[in-house]
């Protein structure tokens, strides 16, 4: 993979470079502020950032891949309320490590990702990281990083076990921690020449592209006509459920139909992972079921939220979610998925 493979979309987005490079601080000046006016909703961005590749491997039942970029101001969700993380005058780099099946190529949200960076032998930085959803990257984790001056370093990404319920072909896997090791040079030099543009469409409802990553895959939900069983789609706010009934797949017993809903976003149609959702099932006018809907990855279903529903025919089934994504957000995502309106679909 070239080291320039991980670039953000730009002539789709509308974007400008920056003329000239500066150093790291005076680039990091030329960050615009948040946008005063920006809607309660996914958004543009008023700039994007491109990032660089530190290396790919394969260890145990994963893929990681680690790249990295300037430092990011970013924002963290706890329930209902989210805080901004700024940029630090000490923060020399932002990390960001994806992890997915490498059978099937799923991105894996639901797992513990821990970044351990040593150099000669020393430990430099060491912190459980984020998961996080970016606009141009989707899906992954990441941090920022301090007290790095320029040189070599070894870095270690070190993944636990999934939280989510694991289905199908994937029963008994993703249960073990692995460790992907990586050789990092950092070099300011070579950061300044990572893209950076502003955007003169920053605060419009709409998202930036997905970035072109080869070989690493974004998080983005299968297409609906990809998933077994007769689908539909219902809208709400910026969520986009996908939802499916068949045959419980292996892992799950119960008697009864299967439900899997498959939350997305509304643009890019990236998975939204670690939310609380709940349904009602009703038929002929009357709650049959209702339940809490379990994290669940699934090698055919994707990632997912599923129940066992009673058998009986066709009914109405509403969506509400109790708790809104518990992940990390870069500029364009911070103000969505709070407050979604609860979504009814015919299955």
């Amino acid at each position: 993979m070239n080291r320039r493979a991980f670039l953000a979309a730009g002539s789709a987005a509308g974007v400008a470079a920056l003329a000239g490079c500066g150093s790291l601080e005076s680039r990091a000046i030329d960050i615009p502020p948040v946008l005063d006016d920006r809607p309660d909703a996914v958004y543009v961005p008023g700039h994007v950032e491109g990032m660089d590749m530190v290396g790919m491997g394969t260890v145990g039942d994963y893929a990681v891949a680690l790249s990295y970029s300037y430092p990011h101001r970013f924002w963290t969700v706890t329930g209902d309320e989210r805080e901004r993380t700024s940029i630090e005058d000490a923060d020399a780099v932002h990390l960001m490590a994806t992890v997915w099946d490498r059978k099937s190529g799923m991105v894996l949200p639901d797992v513990g990702v821990a970044v351990e960076i040593t150099q000669d032998g020393s430990l430099v930085a060491e912190e459980t990281i984020y998961a996080m959803l970016s606009q141009p990257m989707g899906v992954h984790h990441g941090a920022n990083f301090a007290g790095l001056d320029e040189g070599d370093y070894e870095v270690a990404v070190r993944v636990g076990a999934t939280t989510s319920r694991p289905t199908g072909a994937f029963v008994g896997r993703f249960d073990e921690p692995a460790t992907a090791t990586f050789d990092f040079t950092f070099d300011r030099s070579e950061m300044r020449e990572i893209r950076f543009d502003r955007l003169d469409r920053g605060g419009e409802r709409d998202a930036l592209e997905a970035m072109s990553m080869e070989n690493v895959p974004t998080g983005t939900a299968p297409a609906a006509d990809e998933l077994p069983g007769g689908t539909v789609t219902a809208t709400a706010g910026d969520v986009r459920y996908v939802a499916t009934v068949l045959e419980p797949p292996a892992g799950v017993d119960s008697v009864g139909s299967y439900l899997a809903v498959s939350p997305r976003t509304r643009y890019n149609g990236y998975h939204l992972s670690r939310m609380g959702l709940a349904v009602t099932l009703d038929r002929d006018g009357e709650s049959i079921a209702e339940a809490e809907l379990t994290r669940t990855i699934d090698p055919e279903l994707g990632y997912h939220y599923g129940t066992t529903v009673p058998d009986g025919g066709n009914g109405e089934v509403s969506i509400a979610v109790d708790t809104p994504p518990q992940v990390a957000r870069h500029e364009g995502y911070e103000t969505a998925f709070f407050d979604v309106p609860t979504a009814t679909l015919s299955v």
